[in-house]
């Protein structure tokens, strides 16, 4: 660790509880170094470190106490300007624990503020060994285990439920043990007792729990436990149970969204509708992939309908939805790097709900595809069905969901122009260009109710015409 010793202005200089291994400051303490201070006493340098400015607005370097704090005190309440500090770099040392270690010296850290301080570092980073926490607090392996065993239970335990999850939906284990940062020995381990997690949801379903108390009592998302109260069951069983109606004709009207599935999300679709998909284009046990998987609604009714899933997304979410691995269609990238590209596995099903031209753009975020120009998100498209078609089996379906884009919010029907439209005919020219073949389209219309009874009005005075098309058209 390197170190210098400067005069720092105690104004600079903050007591940052995150690192702080004390419960509180002892004012005792703190008055015998006023008084000794008052008497000409010298005292050894306080330890610093660089951290974080707390104050965006004041332009100066900050430095957080890891060392000191009593003596830091005392300084300012008998009036000092500066004092002297060594300023660590720690590089990889935790801070937390660096500084319990300092704290072991006349005044022992008591047993509550060990025990916090475990936890507290644990909680940071849970790789951290028990015996690497205990040097540092002065105590045991066997008591930073006490102290820490709740906590590694529950890390267990959410660990355990992603990892089911994962492999409920069909990813492979390589792919597994590099999402969840863990090795192929501890996936075994944890795969090795799936049996013993699944056992108490199974149990209470059989006594009689309804989804929704038997995902809050073990802390399972309800598409986890609909997949195992759905387990056996046909796909038209699973319908009646869900309470979905069976829609046996090519008009899907779901006006709203099933919230038990997928998060809240710009342009989130029904479970309903993906639901439809999977029964009337895959089997159950089928691959599905969904490229641009957004609130994760595929994934979750995949989960219930008995169906494998591959999910992709540009925005990472590792803790809620560790099954939607991160990925940017970059427009100018090769997309050699895409995780399913080297997989033996090709799907049988491909769900493809983009970011739609324009429609909410600045929801999306910077990177979408929704904020390309109207040229380069066909350009974008057309590419993109081609590469699907490269990761395709023959067999494979593609269903492809969006809707007529027109810029219609101040502009009357008939003095649009098809230049500045995409409909969904020029969808199907770039499909059958990339090699798909339509064959079925099936419409799923969007609710009205998004166009409130003013703008309705407004809209009929100018003769407007609003867009609440949209179709899922099935590709081979």
């Amino acid at each position: 660790m390197e170190e210098t010793i400067v005069d720092i202005q105690l104004a600079d200089i903050i007591l940052d509880e995150s690192i702080y291994p004390r419960d509180n400051i002892d004012h005792k303490r703190v008055h015998v170094f006023e008084e000794n201070l008052r008497d000409g006493f010298t005292f050894d340098p306080i330890q610093v470190q660089v951290c974080s400015n707390p104050e965006p607005s004041i332009k100066k370097i900050w430095y957080r106490i890891l060392d000191g704090a009593h003596r830091w005190t005392a300084f300012k309440k008998t009036g000092q300007i500066v004092i002297p500090a060594i300023v660590k770099t720690l590089n990889d040392a935790d801070p937390l624990l660096y500084a319990a270690k300092q704290a072991i010296g006349p005044k022992q850290l008591t047993e509550t503020e060990t025990r916090h301080t475990a936890r507290k570092a644990f909680k940071n980073n849970s790789r951290l060994r028990s015996s690497d926490i205990g040097k540092a607090i002065g105590r045991s392996r066997q008591t930073v285990d006490l102290y820490l065993a709740d906590l590694r239970a529950a890390i267990f335990l959410a660990l355990g439920l992603k990892l089911f999850r994962l492999d409920k939906l069909g990813i492979p284990q390589d792919r597994i043990a590099k999402r969840l940062g863990i090795s192929k020995r501890t996936l075994g381990r944890h795969l090795a007792k799936m049996p013993e997690l699944i056992k108490g949801p199974k149990s209470d379903l059989a006594k009689g729990f309804t989804i929704p108390q038997v995902a809050k009592k073990h802390g399972w998302s309800e598409p986890m436990v609909w997949s195992q109260a759905l387990k056996g069951k046909c796909d038209h069983k699973r319908f009646k149970d869900l309470q979905w109606g069976l829609r046996t004709w090519d008009l899907w009207n779901f006006m709203d969204c099933d919230k038990r599935f997928g998060d809240e999300w710009p342009g989130r679709i029904p479970a309903q509708l993906v639901a439809h998909i999977l029964y009337f284009f895959s089997k159950q046990g089928e691959l599905v992939f969904d490229p641009m998987a957004g609130g994760g609604v595929c994934a979750d009714t995949c989960l219930a309908m008995g169906r494998r899933c591959w999910s992709l997304d540009m925005n990472d979410r590792p803790d809620t939805r560790p099954e939607i691995e991160p990925y940017h269609w970059d427009i100018k990238s090769k997309w050699d790097d895409v995780p399913v590209v080297y997989s033996k596995d090709k799907p049988d099903l491909i769900i493809c709900d983009p970011p739609y031209f324009d429609k909410k753009d600045g929801e999306y975020g910077k990177r979408s595809i929704s904020g390309l120009s109207r040229e380069n998100y066909l350009k974008f498209l057309e590419r993109f069905f081609l590469y699907l078609k490269k990761i395709s089996k023959k067999k494979t379906r593609l269903a492809f969901i969006n809707s007529d884009w027109q810029d219609f919010q101040n502009c009357p029907a008939i003095k649009e122009e098809a230049s500045q439209a995409i409909l969904i005919v020029d969808y199907h020219k770039i499909l059958k260009k990339a090699g798909w073949s339509l064959t079925h389209v099936i419409q799923a219309p969007m609710s009205s109710e998004r166009f409130n009874p003013g703008v309705v009005a407004a809209m009929q005075k100018k003769k407007i015409l609003g867009v609440v098309s949209r179709y899922v058209m099935i590709l081979r």
